[in-house]
């Protein structure tokens, strides 16, 4: 009898996870909603991913599944009962042998500015160095900044703010000397860490679009989970959350864009409808962006619905000419 289909409600439920410090942060808030929610512990499994082990470009390492491979691993061999993700990093397509059983309710989505001196981007004086590894936020910065320099940049939420506002040795760490200006960083993850008292300035979502799931997490157990774990992963979910992301992952989906593409989508649901806006940037900055909105209950796939009307716009918008899109037809 496999661990999620058990009766023995003191056998302990293991959540597999990767080991940096946002991962563990963001895994043990699901842990206590299962906990509490099935009266069985919860402990941690920790799994390393070759995005953790690697510093080179996560475009180079394949981006799409370079943070969800091994920890899916872990849970079809049965290492694990449960997993959870970025949603972001997860890809688009659904795997045949997994579900994702739970999408808690979103976290903050928004960018942010981490700034020497309290600076925020537009106060940056030119020429200053700043840090991001995704190629959106580098188009991003080009097209608001072209006068900075952009710096591809890699490590965990510490060592990135390190580079901003430097660190001292603490134990077997070594001191970080701050070599940048500024990093950008998403808000959800320095909430999460209780590192959100860095942040210099908040980059509105109308003007600075994040990556499609940005600021949710993606619950994953095998399809066939049943029984106390299954119940308690619906008890989690959040259907408006749900709803907005599938929107945003489908724009990804049909444009065959990939995580790591050059390109930002945000949806919300509000009095009852679903708006969705997405843009496509090139290496320089330029962009192309398209909006639709449509009443939640006026079909069975609104996600799917609105994405399809902001795709077809992007793509007439001359999408494809931005950037490598394999869904341009």
């Amino acid at each position: 009898m496999s661990p999620s289909s058990s009766s023995d409600s003191a056998a302990p439920i293991r959540l597999g996870t990767r080991g940096s410090a946002l991962a563990l942060a963001q895994s043990q808030r699901v842990a206590d909603s299962i906990a509490a929610r099935t009266g069985s512990p919860v402990e941690l499994v920790t799994i390393s991913t070759l995005g953790d082990r690697s510093t080179a470009p996560l475009e180079s390492l394949g981006g799409a599944g370079v943070f969800v491979t091994a920890v899916r691993e872990a849970l079809l061999a049965g290492e694990c009962d449960v997993v959870v993700h970025s949603l972001k990093d997860l890809p688009t397509g659904p795997h045949p042998e997994l579900r994702i059983s739970a999408i808690p309710k979103r976290a903050d989505a928004r960018d942010a500015i981490v700034a020497r001196d309290g600076l925020t981007l537009e106060q940056l004086p030119a020429g200053a160095r700043v840090g991001t590894g995704s190629p959106r936020r580098r188009a991003q910065l080009r097209r608001r900044r072209d006068d900075l320099e952009v710096v591809d940049l890699r490590g965990n939420v510490d060592t990135r703010i390190g580079r901003v506002l430097g660190s001292e040795p603490t134990g077997d760490r070594e001191g970080i000397e701050a070599d940048l200006d500024a990093v950008v960083l998403a808000v959800a993850g320095l909430e999460r860490l209780g590192r959100d008292d860095v942040i210099t300035e908040h980059l509105g979502i109308a003007g600075w679009p994040t990556a499609p799931g940005q600021g949710a997490l993606a619950v994953e157990t095998l399809a066939s989970v049943s029984g106390p774990l299954r119940s308690a992963l619906q008890g989690i979910d959040h259907a408006a959350t749900r709803t907005s992301v599938e929107a945003e992952r489908a724009v990804l989906r049909l444009l065959e864009a990939g995580c790591s593409a050059p390109l930002g989508a945000n949806a919300f649901i509000d009095g009852g409808m679903l708006f969705l806006a997405a843009r496509v940037y090139s290496d320089a900055g330029e962009q192309v962006s398209a909006a639709h909105a449509l009443y939640v209950d006026d079909t069975r796939t609104p996600g799917e619905d609105a994405a399809k009307r902001v795709v077809d716009e992007l793509l007439e918008l001359g999408a494809a000419d931005l950037a490598p899109l394999g869904g341009a037809r």
